[in-house]
């Protein structure tokens, strides 16, 4: 039994700082679930079950897709959330279609959300301890007596790690290291860059795009209505690009701003069915989950390259090569580590020696390839770019008269994931 995907859509995703500085994750998922269950015309009552994804919680509210399930299906839905860095919103779905070909569920909402505007701001781990010190002490002398041991360096707020615990290496830095050891030019990088900015753009233009995005009125005064993501750059060229410094290495670099995706916020949806309960609702699928695999490398080697190694796995299990896939849609975390990734699926040496495979995996001319341009110029809320993802390829899957599609993820940790779709 293959699951069905009936729906998706999503909020505008919108540079962090922006549109959306006064809400949270909860609101932007709110407003995803409840316009994908307006479009679908699925009753709230038949939503067996809620995943939703998101990578920096909310320490006052954990389990985010509690929270979006309460305020839009029925207080008996139960509701889970799912971390996976990146490709959270992708394991959402992923875990949508265990509930469902295990019979656990008919009907399911995945999806996810990030507001990045509002990350959660840390105390040091010394005034922590002087803060539980002094709520045990006995009297208001021991109290002040607590309070007098901090330091001014105590006070200094801790924003979320945005490192690898494990190695201390950022994602960019990482997508340095990776330009370098694999060969990837500045120049590739931003045309690589350069041609996602053109195609969101025109994606945006002619209704593509906008079409899978459920415009939100912002509050408190509903005065401003966001209709579109506001990180694509129609004006930006190899000029302008070219122009900017490096990031992570000044002086040897090629990762800069403009071939990275911004942090973003934004929320998606996506509504899951079994193939009968779709025919029972008389819903019309878009397509169908054929397959998918999730892999890890270590950390400390090439960080972002996890897609390389999930691909032909989710392709194998599919029943599938990469000859039959019509449409790709690679998450652009960094165009180096896009690159890095079509560098290693076209190679014979990589496909041997790490896949242990006869000769190169290959991929489809970048032509079909991020069609309507991706995380660089469209932006990556981290919990929400799963569902993006998913709904724009069988979108374009049936624009396109093409059968099968294949999503591709990086995820922090050395984690990859990849799923192969089918057109309804």
């Amino acid at each position: 039994m293959k699951t069905a995907i009936i729906s998706g859509c999503r909020t505008p995703f919108v540079r962090s700082g922006t549109h959306f500085s006064r809400l949270t994750a909860i609101d932007l998922g709110r407003h995803a679930v409840n316009e994908l269950l307006a479009r679908s015309g699925v009753p709230p009552g038949e939503v067996d079950q809620l995943v939703y994804g998101t990578v920096v919680h909310d320490p006052q509210a954990p389990n985010i897709a509690r929270e979006v399930g309460l305020s839009t299906l029925p207080a008996k839905v139960p509701a889970v959330t799912v971390s996976r860095a990146c490709a959270s919103a992708n394991q959402a779905i992923s875990d949508g279609v265990n509930l469902i070909e295990s019979g656990n569920a008919a009907v399911v909402v995945a999806g996810g959300a990030e507001c990045l505007s509002r990350i959660p701001i840390l105390v040091s781990d010394r005034l922590s301890r002087t803060l539980v010190a002094a709520s045990r002490a006995k009297s208001l002398g021991a109290r002040i007596r607590t309070f007098a041991r901090t330091r001014p360096r105590d006070l200094v707020p801790v924003a979320p790690a945005i490192a690898e615990y494990s190695t201390g290496e950022t994602m960019g830095q990482a997508a340095e290291r990776m330009a370098k050891e694999n060969g990837i030019s500045r120049e590739d990088q931003d045309r690589w860059a350069l041609g996602s900015h053109r195609k969101a753009h025109a994606g945006t233009d002619d209704g593509r795009i906008t079409a899978e995005i459920a415009p939100l009125y912002v509050p408190p005064k509903y005065e401003t209505t966001v209709e579109k993501d506001n990180g694509i750059r129609p004006d930006t060229s190899m000029e302008a690009l070219s122009a900017l410094r490096p990031v992570f290495d000044r002086k040897f670099g090629s990762v800069t701003a403009g071939n990275s995706s911004p942090l973003t916020d934004g929320a998606s949806a996506v509504l899951l069915a079994s193939p009968d309960r779709a025919r029972d609702l008389g819903l019309k699928p878009l397509g169908y989950v054929r397959a998918y695999a999730i892999t890890a490398l270590d950390p400390a080697a090439q960080l972002l390259q996890g897609p390389a190694y999930a691909a032909p796995i989710a392709l194998d299990r599919a029943g599938l090569t990469m000859a039959d896939i019509d449409l790709l849609e690679m998450h652009e975390a960094f165009a180096a580590q896009v690159l890095s990734n079509l560098q290693a699926w076209d190679s014979d040496r990589f496909c041997q020696d790490e896949l242990g495979r006869a000769a190169k995996v290959g991929h489809p001319d970048p032509e079909r390839i991020n069609v309507m341009g991706g995380s660089i110029a469209i932006g990556h809320p981290f919990g929400a770019t799963g569902g993006r993802l998913t709904t724009t390829l069988l979108n374009e899957l049936r624009r396109r008269d093409g059968q099968f599609g294949l999503i591709t993820v990086c995820a922090a940790g050395g984690m990859g994931f990849a799923m192969v779709l089918e057109r309804g």
